[in-house]
């Protein structure tokens, strides 16, 4: 796991950074592990399905299965939603106890989460990943956050607020502090993962970015191509579809400033190397001491309004979670966990929670000397 502490902001994020401009990265990547091993591993995707498998399984030998012969992990997540909503009584019931499962285990997972050091206090948990784009998932994370107040847990997880494919996009623009974008209206964004990469084209919007939208994106699944490509391969794919967002940028007449935010999996070192967590990206080996992701893919790129671009690279839950930067402000320390081939997570403290701090003690200090010199 990587836990930071608190340090004074440097005038620019770096790598990987725990000081962003509004929230400190308290930790992420953790990786809990019991008897059976990592215990994320019960909480993603493939558990769901596996869990959903096992009650298939009991109920074959009393009997018909109510989702016929399809295996579990081909059944769409929209055709598990539409069971849910206007299948049968068993149909439903059935999807529904796999959820109960789910939820069971990712609450003891969350459990485990609040013991840790670095996220004691956490007030709230915000839930990405894929699993989250479906009803099933809104209903697990529910159903989980049900679990944990009713276990005496101050606590509430809550589904990510925009598409857990724009999340990962949207949070590169809270890397890096505003001043680098003044004059501009867009910057380019990266989500890297073990199955597909995203690059965006993400537009501006208020003081927090709130307004923040992905006005244009291009997927490319890796994992489907015929032969896996090789680490260099990905890297030249990644620099042409960043290039194809340049080109869109002015097409479309929006000012682009020359910086790229990048989220990748794995446990991202100050000079942008990857330290540990990377073993699932096309091609592998994108680990090694002598692979710079930011320099590679900055050297393949054009310059962008006359400069070099910055190319920022963080863990890709922190860029997910960051996201949710404009509407975490009611609470001081938050979390996220991204459900997908695995479990992705962060934990954050907002600034404003400091500041705010600060400000109550110097208004306490001032109260006091007033009454001081009132009572003289």
């Amino acid at each position: 796991m990587s836990e930071t502490s608190e340090v004074d902001a440097p005038p620019i994020a770096g790598h990987g950074a725990a000081h962003l401009p509004s929230v400190t990265v308290d930790a992420y990547n953790a990786e809990l592990r019991d008897s059976e091993g990592f215990i994320g591993d019960r909480a993603s995707n493939r558990a769901f399905r596996t869990l959903l498998e096992e009650w298939r399984e009991r109920l074959r030998k009393h009997g018909d299965d109510p989702l016929g012969d399809t295996p579990s992990d081909e059944i769409s997540k929209k055709k598990l939603d539409k069971l849910l909503a206007e299948g049968s009584g068993e149909e439903a019931a059935l999807v529904q106890s796999a959820i109960e499962e789910f939820a069971q285990e990712l609450a003891a997972i969350v459990r485990r989460f609040l013991r840790l050091k670095a996220w004691r206090d956490t007030e709230r948990v915000v839930v990405g990943g894929g699993l989250r784009d479906s009803r099933v998932g809104e209903l697990a994370i529910g159903r989980t956050s049900l679990l944990l107040k009713a276990d005496g847990h101050a606590i509430e997880l809550v589904p990510i607020r925009h598409h857990p494919d724009d999340a990962g996009l949207l949070g590169c623009l809270h890397l890096a502090p505003a001043w680098m974008f003044k004059g501009h209206d867009s910057i380019l964004a990266v989500d890297i993962g073990g199955s597909n990469v995203r690059v965006g084209l993400v537009t501006l919007g208020g003081k927090r970015h709130e307004n923040a939208d992905v006005h244009a994106r291009e997927l490319w699944r890796h994992a489907d191509e015929e032969k896996e490509p090789k680490r260099d391969e990905a890297i030249d794919q990644i620099a042409a579809m960043v290039e194809l967002m340049i080109a869109r940028a002015a097409k479309d007449g929006l000012k682009l400033a020359p910086f790229v935010g990048v989220g990748c999996p794995g446990i991202i070192e100050a000079d942008g190397s990857i330290d540990r967590g990377g073993q699932n990206l096309p091609g592998g080996n994108w680990e090694s001491s002598k692979f710079n992701l930011p320099r590679e893919l900055r050297d393949r790129l054009p310059k962008i309004d006359g400069h070099v671009p910055t190319v920022l690279l963080h863990n890709d839950a922190v860029v997910q979670g960051l996201s949710e930067v404009p509407f975490q402000r009611d609470v001081a320390r938050w979390g996220v966990l991204t459900i997908g081939t695995g479990l992705g997570n962060a934990r954050f403290t907002n600034h404003a929670a400091d500041d705010d701090a600060k400000a109550s003690r110097d208004n306490d200090a001032k109260a006091s000397k007033d009454a001081d010199v009132k009572e003289t």
